[in-house]
C-alpha cells in the first residue's frame, strides 16, 4: 500500500477508523491461520488413525522433556509394532520399532527430514550424514576405500596404543579409591584413535597438551544437547528467533570451537602434502586414509569437491568417528561392571588369547567370541544412536496394511527395537547368549549401526576399536559399578547419561 493510498484511507476513515480496519484485517488473518491449523491437524489425525498413541496436547504434544527413552519403553510394551508421537503443535511422527517395518523403511531412499536434521547444518554441513541423492552416492563411493580391511588392519596397533595411554592414566587415578567418571577419558581416547587413523595426526590427544582436544570434545557435548533441545522447542524452529536466544548463541559459540579444530587438522595435513616427498609417498600407497582421499580429490579435481564439501566431510567424520564409539564403549564398560560374572568370563577369554601380554593384532579380533557377544549385548541395551528419522518421499504401506502418505516423518527407534519384548524376551536383562553363533533372529532386529544403503560407513572400524579397548582394559582392571551413581539415560543424537558414568577401577595384579 503506497503513502498516498494510506493518506486517502486516513482522510476517509480517520485514525480510529484506520485502526479498526487494521484490527479487522489482523483478526481475519488470525482466523485464517487458525482454520488452516485446524484443518491440517484434522488431516494429520486422519492419516494417523491407524496408529495408536497416548493422549496428546494440541500445542505441547505428548513428549516429556528428557524422558524420551522411558516413554519409548512404555509405548513399545503397550503398542507392539508402532505408535504415533507428537512433538509440539502440528508436528507428529510415526515411531517404529518392528523389524519388518525397519526393513521396509531402510530399504527405501527417503531423505532425512530437513526440519530436524537441518539443525545440524551450521555445525557439520552437508557431509555423508546429511547429503542426499546423487551427491551422497558419489561421496560414499569416494570414501568407502578408506574402510577397506587393508586399511583397517594396521589401525589395530594404533587403537591399542591409544587405549594404553588411557589405561596408564587410569592406573594413576585408580589408587585414589574414588569412582571415576569415564566418559571424557573414553572420548579423548576415541578422539586420539580417529585423529591418528583417519587424519594422519602424529601428536598426543590424551596427555598434557590435550587442551584443544578437550575443548572440542566439550563443544560436541554442547552441540548434541543444543540440537536435541531445539528440535523439541516450538519457538526455536525459526533461525532468526533461535540465533537471538541464549541457546542459539551458545550453539554458535560451540560451532566455532568445533570448526577451529577441524580447520586446524585440514591445514596441518595440507601443509604436509605440500612437501613433494610426502605427496609422492601418499600417491604410491595402494589405499589412502580418510583425509588423504578428500585432499587428493580436492587437489586433482576441485570442481567435484569444494572447500565446503571437504570441511563438511571432516566435521561429520570427526564427530561421528569419535562420539558414537565413545558412547558405545562407555556403556559396554558399564554393562560389564554391573555384570561381574560376564566380565570375568570375557577376561579369561582374553587372557587365553593374549596371555599377560598387551599386544593385540588383527587376527586376535576374531578369536574373542564371548567378548564379542557381550559387546553386542551391551550395544543392544545401549545403542549409541538411539533413533534416526526419514521423511517419506512417496506413500508407504507397511506389512500389516497400515499406510502413510508422502511427506510424513517416520522415526526409527533403535532403542525401542532393541528393547522390544516380542523380539528379545526379558529385554532389560543382560544376556550375551542372545548373540551366540547359533542364535536365530530377524535380520533387522539388531541395528546398532543402522541398516540398508545408508548404514554406518565406519561400523567395522568401530567394532574393531571396541574389541581392542575391552580386551586391553580387562587385562589391567576389574571394573566395578558405583551403586550410589546409577546412570540416567537421555536421548540425544548419541546416547548419553545425564549424570555421567562412574566406575571404580581395581588394578589387577
Amino acid at each position: 500500500m503506497g503513502f498516498f493510498e494510506l493518506n486517502h484511507i486516513t482522510n476517509v476513515f480517520g485514525i480510529s477508523g484506520l485502526l479498526q480496519v487494521i484490527s479487522l484485517f489482523g483478526l481475519l488473518l488470525l482466523l485464517s491461520k487458525a482454520a488452516q491449523y485446524y484443518l491440517h491437524r484434522q488431516w494429520l489425525l486422519k492419516c494417523l488413525e491407524q496408529f495408536p498413541s497416548t493422549p496428546s496436547h494440541w500445542l505441547f504434544g505428548n513428549l516429556i522433556k528428557d524422558q524420551d527413552l522411558q516413554q519409548t519403553l512404555l509405548w513399545v510394551e503397550k503398542f507392539p509394532t508402532t505408535c504415533s508421537k507428537w512433538f509440539w503443535g502440528n508436528n507428529p511422527s510415526v515411531m517404529i520399532y518392528d523389524p519388518d517395518y525397519m526393513k521396509l523403511i531402510l530399504g527405501r531412499s527417503d531423505p532425512k527430514p530437513i526440519k530436524s536434521y537441518g539443525f545440524f547444518v551450521p555445525w557439520i554441513g552437508y557431509g555423508l550424514l546429511l547429503l542426499e541423492g546423487k551427491k551422497w552416492f558419489q561421496h560414499r563411493r569416494m570414501l568407502t576405500p578408506a574402510f577397506h580391511y587393508d586399511i583397517l588392519k594396521p589401525y589395530v596397533g594404533i587403537m591399542a596404543d591409544s587405549v594404553h595411554v588411557m589405561l596408564d592414566k587410569w592406573e594413576q587415578l585408580a589408587g585414589q579409591d574414588s569412582p571415576l567418571e569415564i566418559c571424557q577419558h573414553v572420548s579423548l581416547m576415541t578422539m586420539e584413535t580417529i585423529m591418528k587413523c583417519a587424519f594422519s595426526y602424529q601428536g598426543s590427544v590424551q596427555l598434557n597438551d590435550c587442551g584443544n582436544f578437550r575443548s572440542y570434545v566439550e563443544a560436541v557435548e554442547e552441540l548434541t544437547h543444543r540440537v536435541h533441545s531445539r528440535a523439541r522447542t516450538a519457538f526455536h524452529q525459526s533461525n532468526i528467533i533461535y540465533n537471538l536466544s541464549s541457546s542459539g548463541r551458545a550453539f554458535h559459540r560451540a560451532c566455532r570451537v568445533a570448526h577451529e579444530h577441524t580447520d586446524r587438522m585440514i591445514s596441518m595435513r595440507k601443509a604436509e602434502l605440500e612437501n613433494e616427498g610426502e605427496l609422492e609417498k601418499v600417491k604410491k600407497k595402494r589405499r589412502l586414509d580418510f583425509l588423504d582421499i578428500l585432499l587428493l580429490a580436492k587437489m586433482q579435481d576441485g570442481k567435484s569437491l569444494s572447500d565446503e564439501d571437504l570441511r563438511a566431510e571432516v566435521d561429520t567424520f570427526m564427530f561421528e568417528g569419535h562420539d558414537t564409539t565413545a558412547s558405545g564403549l562407555s556403556w559396554i564398560f558399564y554393562a560389564l561392571a554391573t555384570h561381574p560374572e560376564h566380565q570375568q568370563r570375557c577376561r579369561e577369554e582374553v587372557q587365553s588369547i593374549l596371555g599377560d601380554g598387551t599386544a593385540v593384532t588383527w587376527d586376535h579380533l576374531d578369536q574373542m567370541p564371548y567378548t564379542t557377544m557381550c559387546i553386542k549385548e551391551a550395544l543392544r541395551l545401549y545403542p549409541p544412536v538411539p533413533a534416526i528419522a526419514r521423511e517419506l518421499s512417496t506413500p508407504v504401506t507397511f506389512p500389516d496394511g497400515r499406510s502413510l502418505p508422502k511427506g510424513f516423518m517416520v522415526s526409527l527407534s533403535f532403542y525401542g527395537l532393541h528393547h522390544n519384548p516380542r523380539l528379545w524376551p526379558n529385554p532389560e536383562v543382560f544376556d550375551p547368549s542372545r548373540f551366540a553363533p547359533n542364535a536365530a533372529r530377524h535380520s533387522h532386529a539388531f541395528l546398532p549401526f543402522s541398516g540398508g544403503a545408508r548404514n554406518c560407513i565406519g561400523k567395522q572400524f568401530a567394532m574393531n576399536e571396541l574389541k581392542v579397548a575391552v580386551a586391553l582394559t580387562l587385562l589391567r582392571f576389574e571394573l566395578l559399578s558405583d551403586p550410589t551413581r546409577v546412570p540416567v539415560l537421555v536421548q540425544r543424537s548419541v546416547l548419553k547419561s545425564k549424570n555421567g558414568i562412574y566406575l571404580r577401577l581395581k588394578k589387577l595384579k
